[in-house]
């Protein structure tokens, strides 16, 4: 398996060192400055009320209607996509007898999505997306052969997305009501400020941050004042983290979960947000706080083993400035609430009733100089405050560090994108990575075929302990409509 890990790690490095030569200016024939990569600070001017409104944005798929031609052609916009995915595991052992066997094709999927989007009036707007999937591995491999969490969550899947009233309320002021998505901070690949929406991490690595965010039902009002423009936000829908599930290669531990305890949705347990954001020329700064429910939650013994999730205040800030072709970023944010779970290794009762408080710090940078090619740097150090040893008994760490590293190139006119990805837990890994390779290439307007391969290494985070076998190869084809 070592073998098998320094091979991957060998051609990761090669097609690294093959991006970067051939992002140099000039390199093999090539001529002139990519024409994406423009001054950074290009894109932060303009008029803030029309430009603001997309900067916090989520991936809006709804912002087909900005096209003026198309609104005056239609107040209805009817689109989506057809996906076949697979994925094949080439890392696994050959499992022991009444284990599932991982090894082979893990995935045959196919997925629709389908988006709505309604032109009301001039000032207000109906979005609708809903999707579903059918993995048919499950079938040609034998359903008995796989834990009842895993067909359940895995091979069928049918849901609404984002679905939201959006509109003009005065001149400065915009009501958005309904399951959407809100984007928080400046970093494209880890989460700091980023804290309103769950993400789906059932398995992780394969898709990008931006495609994992699970919509969720909020009430928003924007206000809108020369530069700056004010959220206040009220979540309505209890949604978490959907982890990977009891049987599947993702999950780390060989028994099943404890209960989970969720809060009602009575109004007392309304989540609430505010955010300040200014766009100014050639830097912007964001301010937060929230209040909500933690995705992850807490193990308590007492009265009886359930997970909880606890509440916690968030204060954060975020900022950008660029110059050039360089954009550098950062972002702070303290939580407090924060509960560990109780632990048997303690004396009775074994409770950790306490809370904690832990800052977060990230910074980063971004280069696109480089002919057609984009890379960016990113680090996270997460300190706890009050450390203590209960804290350590519950399996924690006082620091944690975790670094990310994008590059990003086109070729044959725009149509082809190859990216790798790195995150990496701890400064030497130590506590897991990931290291991912794309490509991407649009067969026609309509059809986009995407293939990769994802390594993982096993490390000393519980998430990680056991995902160092799941290394894999997936390829999808993608018509959009």
């Amino acid at each position: 398996m070592e073998r098998a890990h320094n091979f991957i790690s060998t051609v990761f490095i090669l097609i690294f060192v093959f991006m970067f030569a051939f992002s140099l200016p000039g390199f093999a024939g090539q001529e002139g400055r990519n024409n994406k990569a423009e001054d950074f600070s290009d894109d932060l001017g303009g008029d803030f009320d029309e430009d603001f409104k997309e900067t916090e944005e989520e991936e809006v798929t709804a912002e087909k209607s900005d096209s003026k031609e198309t609104e005056e052609s239609s107040a209805f916009l009817f689109g989506g996509h057809l996906k076949l995915g697979s994925s094949y595991n080439y890392a696994h052992k050959e499992p022991n007898p009444g284990e599932t066997d991982w090894r082979g094709l893990s995935s045959l999927k196919t997925e629709l999505q389908l988006e709505l989007d309604a032109r009301l009036s001039d000032s207000w707007q109906l979005f609708l997306s809903g999707d579903g999937f059918h993995d048919f591995v499950y079938s040609i491999r034998g359903r008995e052969n796989y834990s009842s969490e895993v067909l359940d969550n895995y091979e069928t899947q049918a849901q609404l997305r984002k679905a939201y009233l959006r509109g003009r309320l005065t001149k400065k002021l915009d009501l958005k009501v309904g399951r959407q998505i809100v984007v928080w901070g400046k970093s494209d690949n880890i989460r700091v400020t980023d804290i309103l929406n769950p993400l789906d991490l059932r398995e992780p690595g394969l898709t990008d941050l931006e495609d994992l965010r699970l919509p969720v039902t909020m009430t928003r009002l924007d206000f809108y004042h020369g530069k700056w423009g004010i959220s206040g936000i009220a979540v309505h829908e209890h949604r978490y983290n959907k982890m990977p599930e009891y049987g599947s290669d993702f999950y780390p531990s060989p028994f099943p979960p404890f209960p989970e305890e969720e809060p009602s949705h009575r109004i007392e347990n309304t989540e609430f947000a505010f955010s300040a954001n200014g766009i100014f020329t050639g830097w912007d700064i964001s301010f937060y706080y929230a209040n909500f429910y933690d995705d992850e939650p807490h193990l308590e013994l007492f009265p009886y083993p359930a997970t909880h999730h606890s509440r916690i205040s968030m204060y954060g800030s975020a900022f950008n400035i660029a110059h050039g072709n360089w954009l550098l970023k950062t972002e702070a944010a303290f939580f407090d609430g924060i509960r560990f779970s109780d632990s048997p290794l303690r004396m009775p009762p074994y409770i950790n009733s306490k809370t904690y408080s832990r800052l977060d710090l990230l910074a980063g940078v971004e280069y696109s100089g480089f002919t057609d090619t984009y890379v960016s740097i990113e680090a996270v150090n997460r300190y706890y405050t009050d450390f203590n040893r209960e804290a350590e008994l519950s399996g924690e760490e006082e620091n944690s560090f975790q670094t990310a590293l994008r590059i990003s190139r086109d070729f044959l006119n725009e149509t082809l994108n190859l990216t790798f990805l790195a995150l990496v837990y701890a400064p030497t890994g130590d506590d897991g990575a990931l290291f991912r390779l794309t490509a991407e290439y649009d067969l026609t307007d309509n059809i986009e075929v995407t293939g990769g391969i994802v390594d993982y290494k096993s490390g000393d985070l519980f998430e990680f302990s056991k995902i160092g076998n799941n290394d894999r190869l997936y390829m999808n084809i993608k018509y959009s409509f």
